[in-house]
């Protein structure tokens, strides 16, 4: 599908067929869901694909995670009428922080960190990153607002991948994703079937 295609009819999760696969190898990510951000109705609507499930309810903050999560985080953030916080990775931020050690997608040990200043006791907050795999980032994040008494209003992510830890996430918190149900299998698997157009054209260069 060509970035600037929009179909007549754009059910929840037209867009996704915009991400790109990965063709750099397996250090990567297996799919570039920023492909979609660069068409302006695919990322208007999943941003209401994702806020949807919140309207009528209470939020205070909206906070993104480093990186990808500042992008969907902040568009959030200015649709709601909210103030957004950064939670950013370590050595990033040159305020007081708080801490929090944790494991990514890649099984690579990282640090995160947030400003101490912001969340307290009673702050509902609706956290948002691009993509949950592992869940690990997400759990990392978590954490670091409820140990400052921050209440998790929800999570919101283009997909929740059906891992361990991304069940863990969906049982214990209020979830909203742009994936529809016939898709998560394929989201499951690493592979989408509207690879096959990129597929398509790649052969076509060769």
């Amino acid at each position: 599908m060509n970035v600037l295609t929009i179909p007549a009819e754009r059910a929840k999760g037209w867009y996704l067929a915009l991400m790109a696969p990965n063709i750099k190898g397996p250090s990567y990510a297996w799919l570039d869901p920023s492909r979609l951000y660069c068409n302006q109705q695919a990322f208007k609507d999943c941003v209401e694909d994702l806020i949807q499930p919140f309207q009528n309810d209470t939020i205070d903050l909206v906070a993104g995670i480093d990186a990808m999560g500042f992008i969907l985080g902040a568009a959030i953030a200015n649709r709601l009428g909210k103030g957004f916080l950064t939670i950013r990775k370590e050595g990033h931020l040159c305020v007081e922080t708080k801490r929090m050690a944790y494991s990514d997608y890649t099984g690579r040990q990282k640090v995160m960190e947030m400003r101490s200043d912001v969340v307290r006791a009673g702050l509902r907050i609706l956290l948002v990153d691009q993509w949950i795999e592992t869940g690990g980032t997400m759990e990392a994040a978590i954490t670091l607002i409820e140990q400052e008494g921050g209440t998790i209003a929800g999570i919101a992510a283009i997909c929740i991948e059906d891992t361990e830890g991304g069940r863990k996430i969906k049982e214990k918190y209020k979830c909203s994703t742009c994936v529809p149900e016939l898709l998560q299998p394929q989201c499951n698997n690493k592979y989408l079937e509207s690879f096959k157009a990129f597929e398509t054209k790649c052969n076509k260069k060769k």
